[in-house]
């Protein structure tokens, strides 16, 4: 649906603290309101699929999703998980090329679709909106080829011992009711069975404990070299 006119101030601000958007001018915030349009999807729901043709660019507002390819066989990879203040989609913003890859919500969402045209107008317009897509992009493409080296090079216990330290705030990595040893497989292309076994084998060498609602690290200098 439209978003209502007195929505457009709170949509403004939230759209000002994503790096994506940050450079953008009131009036060139005002110009993406106007055009925006904010749907609700229920946990499960796929808010594009791989492969069909891309529309434009996504903002997320609330809740969580993720970005995932499927091989014919059935199984899935993660490419990252999508939190609040992200966007995504950006080859649907900037070229007419296929989805890459689907994006699902793993729990109720809010987001936000800008049509594409409008973010091109806005890049002819102002180098400085430019130069800012350009990094976050170039962000993206180097995390993308972090997950090609570690999915190539790395056994998996290591693998997971890096996601445990950089998702972790503080000493605890929160799992909401989603993050199951499933999604943890998705994430680092393998299957759930060999993570339950890693999770097991960092536990019994006291370097986690492992909750039902969090991951909580015991011993971070052990952890941080199984994952080096």
């Amino acid at each position: 649906m439209s978003i209502p006119n007195n929505s457009l101030t709170l949509f403004n601000q939230r759209l000002k603290e994503s790096p994506f958007f940050a450079p953008l001018s009131q009036k060139s915030l005002a110009f993406l309101s106007n055009q925006a349009k904010r749907t609700h999807y229920p946990t499960g729901a796929t808010i594009f699929w791989q492969g069909e043709p891309s529309q434009g660019l996504y903002w997320l507002q609330s809740g969580n999703l993720k970005a995932v390819k499927y091989a014919t066989s059935g199984r899935e990879q993660t490419l990252h998980l999508i939190k609040p203040g992200q966007t995504f989609n950006e080859v649907g913003a900037f070229t007419t090329l296929p989805n890459p890859a689907s994006v699902v919500a793993l729990e109720p969402v809010q987001v936000w679709y800008i049509p594409g045209d409008a973010i091109r107008q806005l890049l002819r317009q102002d180098p400085v909106f430019a130069q800012s897509v350009i990094d976050v992009l170039s962000e993206r493409l180097r995390q993308s080829a972090a997950l090609v080296e570690d999915l190539s090079l790395r056994p998996v216990i290591s693998r997971l011992s890096r996601l445990i330290l950089d998702e972790a705030e503080g000493d605890a990595l929160l799992r909401p009711s989603w993050y199951t040893q499933n999604e943890l497989a998705a994430r680092l292309g393998t299957v759930a069975d060999v993570i339950q076994r890693s999770l097991r084998k960092l536990e019994a060498n006291n370097l986690i404990e492992v909750g039902r609602y969090q991951i909580l690290i015991i011993n971070r200098e052990k952890l941080q070299k199984l994952a080096e």
